[in-house]
C-alpha cells in the first residue's frame, strides 16, 4: 500500500499565536518538524511500500527516510491530494492522514487498516468515539457529533481509491471545506439528516447509504478505538499537550 501525508496548510488558525512557523507541517515539537512524526511511523511499518509528503520547500529533508518522497503543495487541499496522487499512479486504495497528528502510532493505523478490510467501499472515514478521547487525552478539546452509535468525533485517517479522488474532486472539495462544521456537513445529504443529526439519531450506516445515492461514492464509517487518529493539533492547547507527550 502507498500512504500520502498532507502537510501544505499554511500555518494561520489559533496556533499561530503561539507559533508562527509560517507552515502547520513545520511547527516544531522538540526540535522536530511536526510532520515527521507521522512520517516515522509510516517508515516503519512494512506495509506502506512508498510515502508522498505534501509539504512546502525547505521543512523537511525527504533523504531521511527511504520510502518518502516530497511533492509540492497544489493551492488548495484537494489539489494537493491530486497532486500526490498522480505521483504515486496507483489504481488501488491510498492511506492519506494529516500531518498534524504527531501522535500517531503504527498499531493505531494496522487496527484502521484491520477494519476497513472488513468493507468493501471506496471511501473509508475514521471515527473515534469520545469517551476513548478523553479517558486517555482528558485535556483536548474537539469537536463532536452526536451519532445512534454515542458521541464520536471525525478521525484524521482515510482510506480512499485512487481513481474516486479525482473523479468526485468537486464533492471532496465541498466535504474538506466543511470538515470542522458537522452541522453544515450534514446539510449536503438532506434536510432529514441533518434533523437526525441534531437529535442524536443518525446512523452510520444511513450516513453510507447516503452518500452512495448522491455521489455515487460507497463510503464506509470505521469506529477506531485509538485516540491518536482523532487527536490532531489545531490549538495552543493541543501543541501544549503533545509537546509535553513527546518530550
Amino acid at each position: 500500500m502507498e500512504a500520502i501525508v498532507l502537510g501544505g496548510a499554511a500555518n494561520t488558525g489559533p496556533i499561530r499565536e503561539v507559533d508562527d512557523t509560517p507552515y502547520e507541517a513545520g511547527i516544531k515539537i522538540n526540535n522536530r518538524p511536526m510532520v515527521e512524526f507521522v512520517l516515522d511511523v509510516l517508515e516503519e511499518m512494512e506495509e506502506i511500500q512508498r510515502i508522498a509528503v505534501v509539504v512546502p520547500e525547505g521543512i523537511i529533508d525527504g533523504d531521511k527516510w527511504s520510502k518518502v518522497k516530497i511533492v509540492p503543495p497544489g493551492v488548495s487541499m484537494i489539489d494537493s491530494l491530486i497532486q500526490a496522487v498522480d505521483y504515486l499512479h496507483s489504481d488501488g486504495h491510498l492511506l492519506v492522514l494529516a500531518s498534524d497528528i504527531p501522535l500517531i502510532t503504527k498499531e493505531a493505523l494496522r487496527d484502521f487498516l484491520a477494519n476497513c478490510a472488513q468493507k468493501t467501499a471506496d471511501i473509508y472515514y475514521s471515527f473515534v468515539p469520545k469517551s476513548v478521547i478523553e479517558e486517555k487525552y482528558p485535556e483536548t478539546k474537539r469537536t463532536y457529533v452526536h451519532l445512534k452509535e454515542g458521541i464520536v468525533t471525525g478521525g484524521n485517517v482515510v482510506l480512499m481509491e485512487a481513481k474516486t479522488i479525482h473523479t468526485y474532486k468537486d464533492r471532496l472539495q465541498q466535504a474538506i471545506a466543511l470538515r470542522k462544521h458537522p452541522l453544515k456537513l450534514c446539510r449536503l445529504l438532506g434536510i432529514k439528516f441533518l434533523f437526525k443529526l441534531m437529535t442524536g439519531s443518525l446512523r452510520v450506516t444511513e450516513i453510507e447509504s447516503r452518500v452512495e445515492e448522491i455521489v455515487k461514492v460507497k463510503g464506509a464509517g470505521v469506529i477506531s478505538l485509538f485516540p491518536e487518529i482523532g487527536v490532531d493539533v489545531d490549538k495552543p492547547s493541543d501543541l501544549e499537550l503533545v509537546r509535553a507527550i513527546l518530550k
